[in-house]
């Protein structure tokens, strides 16, 4: 999702929902720590130097259990952020307290909610790298075509 996407949807609603993937809800209690520009600059295992920018956006549970941020506060700190900053139209990644460490997660909407997608990482070089590509494999029983043609070969 796009930060434009992103405000898109947050007029549309009144209350925030944050979804896990694995189906918990982020409390309701929530605070938006940070909402800022992240830029990563790198070099690949092929030598590529490359440069990703996304917005992050930081979601904190605490005690203060009162606390409800609502999707035009959240509209207003995304304002204030496009105007001081100049962020572009870039992808949102969110950030959230896991059970050990910092997760961070994509992020999509489904029935009103905001979901945190899981992130994986890849080989960006893999034709450059000189990584053997993984072949799919594939069940027999799953195919849907047979050369065979009802013959019992």
């Amino acid at each position: 999702m796009t930060l434009s996407e992103l405000k898109k949807q947050l007029s549309l609603l009144d209350a925030l929902t944050f979804e896990l993937p694995n189906g918990k809800i982020v409390p309701p209690h929530f605070h938006i720590t940070e909402l800022g520009l992240n830029e990563k600059s790198f070099i690949d295992c092929g030598g590529t130097i490359r440069k990703q920018r996304t917005a992050r956006l930081q979601l904190w549970s605490s005690i203060d259990y009162d606390h409800r941020l609502k999707a035009d506060k959240m509209l207003k700190i995304i304002s204030q952020l496009e105007q001081t900053i100049g962020i572009d139209d870039l992808k949102v990644e969110v950030e959230y307290q896991g059970q050990n460490t910092l997760e961070i997660y994509g992020i999509g909407l489904k029935e009103n909610k905001f979901l945190l997608e899981k992130k994986y990482t890849d080989c960006l070089a893999k034709d450059n790298c000189g990584m053997t590509p993984v072949k799919q494999k594939l069940k027999l029983s799953e195919l849907t075509s047979s050369c065979c043609q009802g013959n019992a070969c």
